[in-house]
C-alpha cells in the first residue's frame, strides 16, 4: 500500500508538471526559453513530453497489474461478505459485539420486523432447533466503495497508457519507428517516420491557408517528429476573426471540409472553435492557432545609397533572392499582420528644446523624446522580414503600411534590430501633403548629394548675410563650416557630427558650437528642400511650421537610416490577405476510459464516506433475547443508534444487561 501511495504521488506530481509547461514543443523551443543548463537537466527526465515517458507509462503499467491483482485477491471475499447475513452467528459470539444488550422474554417477530424496515433495514431469518435469529443490515455497499477506488485507478491507468501510445513506444524502442530529424517535405519522409491511420493515439498539429487542403498532421518527437496520416483529409474554407479595441482576438473561428481521402467529396463540414471541436471518426478536430497563410505583397524599394525606387512583388512567408547595390542578398518574409494594435501614447515632438541643446547627440534624443498618454492605436498591416546577406549575417525589419499620426503629422514606421532579442529601434519617415514618402527620399537624396552642398552652402550663407547676422569677410569661412557639417552629416548623421566636434573642439566650446552647427543644419535643410523641389520640377514649398516641422523630422529620419543596416527600404504598398488556421488534432481512445475510470473514483470515495454500514443480530434461546449492533466505523452516531435499536426491539418490561 505504502508502495502504490508513493507511486500515485509521483503520478501527480509529474501530471502537475504536465500541466504547468507546455508539453509536445520542438526542443529548440524549450532551449530558448530555459537555456541550456536546464534544457540539459529536464531533458533526460523527459519534463517535456512527460505522458509519453517510458517511466510514466511503465508506472501506469505497474500500478494496472497490482492493483487488479489486488482486487483479484480480495474480491471474492468482499462479496460473500456483501451477500452474507451472518445468521449463523452464536450467542457467545453476540455478547462479545461491542454493543450487544440481554433481556428476558420473547421478541415480537412481525413487530421486529416492521420496525427493521421502516429503518432501511434488510434480514434473513434462522430458525432451528428452537432457536431463532434474525440477521440484519444496511449499508453494504460502503465496502464497494474501496473496490470501486481500486478499479477506478485501474480504469484511468489503462486510459493513459492508450493515450500514452504504449504500441508506438514499443515500436521505437525495438527501432521500428524513428522519428525524421531532417528538414524534408511530408512527402519524402521515410516510412520508419510516418505512422498509419489505425495509429492507437496521437495529438499532431497543422496549418492551412484558406483553400489549402492537408491528409497528415506532424508529431513533435524531441528532436524530430513523425507524419501521422490520417483517414480523410481536411480543407479550410474559410477563416473569421474578430478583434477587442486592445487588439486581442475575441473569436476566431474556421469553416472546414472533411473530404473522404478515395473520391475527394465532403463527409462532413462544420465551424471550429476555441473548445468547440468537429469530432469525425474518432479524431477531434481543435482551433489551436491562426495566421498567415502566404500572402501576396506588393512592396516599393527605395534605395538608400541612389536616387532610384523600383517597384516588385512578394508573398508572405516565403524566401527569395533579391540584387541590391550588385550584392546578393536573401529576403526571407514572415507573417502580414493586418492588425496591429498598439499603446502608443500621445507622441509630441518637442522642437523647442531641439533647439536649446548643448550637444547635438541631445538635440536628436530631444527630438525624438515624448509625452505619453494611454492610447490604444491601430498601426495597420505590417510585414516582418529578414534581409540576409551572402555570409549568413540577417537584420530583421518591421514595416508598416498606414501612416501613423502623431500630434497632426503622418509618419511611417519601419523597425529594425540586429540580434533575435534585442527590441525594435524605430525610424519614423514623415509623409509629405499627399501621404507619400517620395518628398523625404527626394529632400534625403538631395541632403547626402555631394554635388549639392556648394549650391546649399551657397544659399544658406546667402540668407544668413541678408540677415545682417555676419560681415562679409566671413562669407567663405561661413559657407565652408556649412558645406563641412553637410558632409559630416551626410556621413552619419548627428552621430558623426557629435564625433567630429568631440575630436577638433575643446570641451569647454563644444556645447555652444554644437549649437551653432544645429541651427546652420536646419538652415541647410531648408534650402535643400527648395533644391530637391528644383530637380522635380516642382515649385517650392512656402514655409510654415508643418513645412517646418516636415524639415526637422527629416533631417531625424535621415540621420536614423545611416543605423538602418539594408540598402533598401521596402515600403508596402498594397497586399491580398490570405489568412491561415492552426488546427490540433487528436485521437484519445483513453480519455472515455478515463472519464469512466473517473466516474468509478467518484463513486467509491462517496460509498466509503458517506455511506454507513451496520448489522443487527437478535437471537432468542430458552428465554431470553440478545440484540447486538456492528458498524464500520465507531462513532456517536453508533451509539445513539444501538440506544434507538435497543429501546425499540427488546422487551420494556424485561431486566437488562448491557456490555459496552
Amino acid at each position: 500500500m505504502r508502495f502504490a501511495v508513493s507511486l500515485l504521488t509521483v503520478l501527480a506530481i509529474a501530471s502537475v508538471i504536465g500541466t504547468v509547461l507546455k508539453q509536445g514543443e520542438q526542443y529548440v523551443d524549450y532551449r530558448i526559453e530555459f537555456g541550456e543548463f536546464w534544457f540539459a537537466i529536464f531533458k533526460p527526465v523527459g519534463l517535456f513530453d512527460v505522458y509519453h515517458t517510458s517511466w510514466f507509462l511503465l508506472i501506469l503499467g505497474f500500478l494496472v497489474l497490482s492493483t487488479t491483482l489486488c482486487i483479484w485477491r480480495h474480491a471474492p471475499g468482499m462479496l460473500r461478505d456483501i451477500r452474507g447475513y451472518r445468521e449463523n452467528a452464536t450467542r457467545n459470539s453476540l455478547r462479545l459485539m461491542a454493543h450487544n444488550a440481554e433481556a428476558d422474554g420473547e421478541v415480537d417477530r412481525t413487530a421486529a420486523q416492521a420496525y427493521l424496515r421502516q429503518a432501511g433495514y434488510r434480514w434473513r431469518i434462522l430458525d432451528k432447533d428452537g432457536v431463532w435469529t434474525l440477521a440484519a443490515k444496511k449499508g453494504v455497499g460502503q465496502r464497494l466503495g474501496y473496490f470501486f477506488a481500486h478499479a477506478a485507478i485501474v480504469v484511468i491507468c489503462i486510459g493513459g497508457l492508450m493515450d500514452g501510445n504504449l504500441p508506438l513506444k514499443l515500436r521505437e524502442l525495438v527501432g521500428n519507428k524513428v522519428p525524421e530529424t531532417r528538414d524534408l517535405p511530408q512527402s519524402k519522409v521515410p516510412a520508419q517516420s510516418r505512422l498509419s491511420p489505425d495509429n492507437l493515439s496521437f495529438r499532431g498539429n497543422v496549418t492551412l491557408p484558406e483553400g489549402a487542403v492537408a491528409d497528415v498532421v506532424f508529431l513533435n518527437s524531441g528532436e524530430g517528429f513523425f507524419v501521422q496520416d490520417l483517414p480523410f483529409a481536411l480543407r479550410l474554407k474559410q477563416f473569421q476573426v474578430d478583434y477587442y479595441s486592445t487588439g486581442m482576438p475575441k473569436r476566431f473561428a474556421s469553416s472546414i471540409d472533411v473530404l473522404d481521402p478515395q473520391t475527394g467529396k465532403v463527409v462532413k463540414s462544420g465551424v471550429v472553435e476555441v473548445n468547440k471541436p468537429l469530432l469525425y471518426d474518432g479524431i477531434a478536430i481543435y482551433q489551436a492557432s491562426f495566421g498567415d497563410g502566404g500572402s501576396p505583397l506588393q512592396l516599393t524599394g527605395w534605395h538608400l545609397n541612389r536616387p532610384v525606387s523600383q517597384k516588385f512583388e512578394a508573398r508572405s512567408r516565403s524566401t527569395q533572392s533579391i540584387d541590391l547595390d550588385g550584392k546578393a542578398y536573401t529576403l526571407e518574409f514572415g507573417d502580414l499582420r493586418v492588425t496591429n494594435v498598439e499603446n502608443m501614447g500621445k507622441n509630441t515632438p518637442d522642437q523647442t528644446s531641439a533647439v536649446a541643446v548643448n550637444k547635438l547627440e541631445q538635440a536628436l534624443a530631444s527630438s525624438q523624446s515624448v509625452k505619453s498618454t494611454s492610447t490604444m492605436r491601430n498601426l495597420g498591416p505590417m510585414i516582418q522580414f529578414k534581409l540576409r546577406d551572402s555570409s549568413g549575417q540577417a537584420v530583421e525589419y518591421q514595416n508598416y503600411m498606414s501612416p501613423f499620426l502623431d500630434d497632426g503629422a503622418l509618419y511611417l514606421m519601419t523597425g529594425v534590430r540586429k540580434e533575435i532579442n534585442a527590441p525594435f529601434q524605430y525610424v519614423r519617415i514623415p509623409l509629405d501633403d499627399d501621404m507619400k514618402v517620395d518628398t523625404f527620399m527626394r529632400l534625403r537624396d538631395v541632403m547626402l548629394d555631394s554635388s549639392a552642398w556648394a549650391e546649399i552652402a551657397k544659399r544658406t550663407t546667402d540668407k544668413a548675410f541678408q540677415g545682417g547676422g555676419f560681415t562679409e569677410t566671413k562669407r567663405a569661412e561661413f559657407a565652408a563650416v556649412t558645406e563641412m557639417i553637410l558632409k559630416q552629416f551626410a556621413q552619419g548623421g548627428f552621430p558623426r557630427i557629435d564625433a567630429f566636434i568631440r575630436e577638433k573642439v575643446p570641451e569647454d566650446k563644444r556645447p555652444s558650437v554644437a549649437q551653432t552647427y544645429l541651427k546652420i543644419l536646419q538652415g541647410a535643410t531648408v534650402d535643400a528642400m527648395d533644391i530637391a523641389q528644383q530637380r522635380a520640377g516642382l515649385q517650392a514649398v512656402a514655409m510654415s511650421d508643418t513645412q517646418y516641422r516636415f524639415l526637422m523630422d527629416s533631417l531625424v529620419a535621415t540621420s536614423g537610416f545611416f543605423e538602418y543596416g539594408s540598402p533598401v527600404y521596402l515600403q508596402p504598398s498594397g497586399f491580398t490577405e490570405v489568412k491561415s488556421s492552426g488546427f490540433q488534432l487528436t485521437r484519445s481512445p483513453g480519455k472515455r476510459v478515463v472519464y469512466l475510470g473517473s466516474i468509478l473514483l467518484v463513486i467509491g470515495i462517496f460509498c466509503m464516506f458517506y455511506l454507513r454500514e451496520e448489522r443487527i443480530w437478535l437471537r432468542s434461546e430458552n428465554g431470553k433475547t440478545v440484540l447486538a449492533l456492528t458498524g464500520n466505523r465507531r462513532s456517536a452516531d453508533l451509539e445513539s443508534a444501538f440506544e434507538r435499536h435497543r429501546a425499540a426491539l427488546l422487551p420494556a418490561t424485561s431486566k437488562e444487561e448491557i456490555a459496552t
